[in-house]
């Protein structure tokens, strides 16, 4: 029998809890890990990596539609539901596969089960739902040093819009669908209600999006959704704020849902498919994180920005751990967490240098405080935009639909916060994540020489013009 005493045991294979285990063999830390589904976790299988991989193939139909604009010709478009499903599947698969490979070669334990925690340093696992990988170990009792929680999140369910595998849908249901529906109802314009209805919209489908809130996409910039939800609506969809789905009634093969808008206003709509996009919520259950005491608010651990909890020897990283429920801040905060355990030197995590990134068409990022929040913070800011249409790059790709944003301290030229919409924004904004963590100023980006042509220059040009010396607007 193999040695079950451990350094650190990880709870929970996803990105934040393999790259912790990773980084634990790194600096010499006996580690295993517990995984009770799948490597990877969520987003790897059933959640960021997937839905790219239909995104992609919704970006390359439009552009197939759009092919007389270049000089090219498209005939007879059209798709196979299957055939995208199973590539996006492959993905996962490929990626899902490659996370075992790092296991094994940072020689990783992998213990195949559900966990939980008996006693101090103290995990017991039993029994997987899923069938384990070669190599891996089974269930029984281990222990460790120190124990870190990174079981993740599942969508949250309402009440009256549970799903029922069939007519409505969470994101697992909406990634794998045997057929595309003719029409969707998509409650939540959150990333993933977002990202999903643009998606069906792009295939074909007539897509209605709710909101409870005045705004789409909650959490962005006043500016920058007002300008995607133009661009969205000037796609074909219909978009409802202020308003909530108060009852649904099922057919054979279709929903009708009963919308309440503001001012009491009630209205009908019939689509094939509803999807429940209203957030998540963290896997804290049966862990024996109660008997243990450990503090949790609002349906996650309380960490200290490190990953400790308030007991000793327990840690939480991730979605569990409270928001932003990110993967990459899964990753940052595995990595921090496993050097504090390791006694380095470490810094808690600044939830507004992380970014944010929705992979819709067009595509959202942002990084730091919104306009409304830095004015509601004290701040007397300066403000600068650039348009997409003021950059060659983006009217060469036919993309010149965009708006790059920033928000300076007008009296430190500290950046407080940068927001984009449009082409490739997600692979821009990590500019701006750099220069935050930098502490760099409005004079050093001003002196920053951005290549031409690219549409990063239009990220120049928004500073520029928070101080009045925008050159191409």
């Amino acid at each position: 029998m193999p040695d079950k005493s451990y350094d650190v045991i990880i709870i929970g294979a996803g990105p934040g809890g393999y790259v912790a285990a990773i980084r634990a063999a790194q600096l010499g830390l006996k580690t295993a890990i517990v995984e009770n589904k799948h490597l990877g976790g969520i987003c790897l299988n059933w959640g960021c990596i997937p839905t790219k991989a239909l995104l992609r193939t919704s970006e390359i139909y439009h552009a197939m539609e759009r092919a007389k604009e270049f000089g090219l010709s498209a005939d007879k478009l059209g798709y196979d539901t299957g055939a995208i499903v199973k590539r996006s599947r492959a993905v996962s698969g490929q990626l899902s596969t490659g996370v075992g490979f790092l296991m094994k070669k940072n020689k990783i334990d992998v213990i195949w089960g559900k966990a939980r925690l008996t006693g101090k340093g103290k995990v017991t696992v039993e029994k997987a739902e899923a069938d384990a990988p070669k190599g891996a170990l089974g269930a029984g009792e281990y222990a460790a040093k120190h124990v870190i929680i990174a079981t993740g999140a599942r969508p949250r369910e309402v009440p009256g819009l549970e799903r029922d595998d069939k007519l409505v849908w969470t994101y697992f249901e909406a990634m794998v669908p045997d057929t595309m529906p003719k029409s969707l109802l998509v409650v939540g314009s959150g990333a993933i209600g977002i990202e999903f209805a643009s998606f069906y919209r792009t295939m074909g489908a007539e897509v209605t999006v709710v909101e409870i809130l005045p705004q789409i996409l909650p959490a962005e910039d006043e500016e920058i959704a007002a300008q995607a939800r133009k661009r969205f609506e000037k796609q074909g969809m219909e978009i409802l704020t202020s308003a909530k789905v108060t009852g649904l009634d099922k057919q054979k093969d279709s929903v009708t849902a009963t919308i309440e808008e503001d001012g009491g206003k009630s209205r009908k709509i019939t689509a094939d498919r509803v999807i429940s996009a209203v957030g998540v919520v963290g896997n804290v259950e049966g862990l024996g994180l109660e008997d243990l005491g450990v503090t949790m608010e609002r349906g996650t651990i309380v960490t200290d920005g490190r990953g400790r909890t308030n007991v000793d020897g327990v840690y939480a990283i991730g979605d569990v751990a409270g928001p932003p429920m990110l993967a990459h801040k899964a990753e940052h905060e595995g990595v921090t967490c496993v050097e504090t355990i390791a006694g380095l030197d470490t810094h808690a995590l600044d939830a507004l240098k992380v970014p944010g990134c929705t992979y819709c068409h067009p595509q959202i990022a942002s990084v730091g405080l919104t306009e409304k929040q830095a004015r509601e913070a004290g701040h007397d800011v300066k403000v600068g935009r650039f348009p997409f249409i003021g950059n060659g790059k983006a009217i060469a790709l036919g993309e010149p639909d965009g708006l790059t944003k920033t928000i300076f301290d007008a009296k430190t030229g500290q950046l407080l916060g940068a927001h984009m919409v449009g082409a490739e924004v997600t692979e821009l904004i990590q500019g701006y994540v750099v220069a935050m963590n930098l502490e760099t100023t409005e004079v050093e980006l001003m002196h920053t020489i951005f290549p031409h042509p690219t549409l990063s220059e239009t990220m120049k040009e928004a500073v520029l013009d928070a101080y009045g010396q925008a050159l191409n607007i």
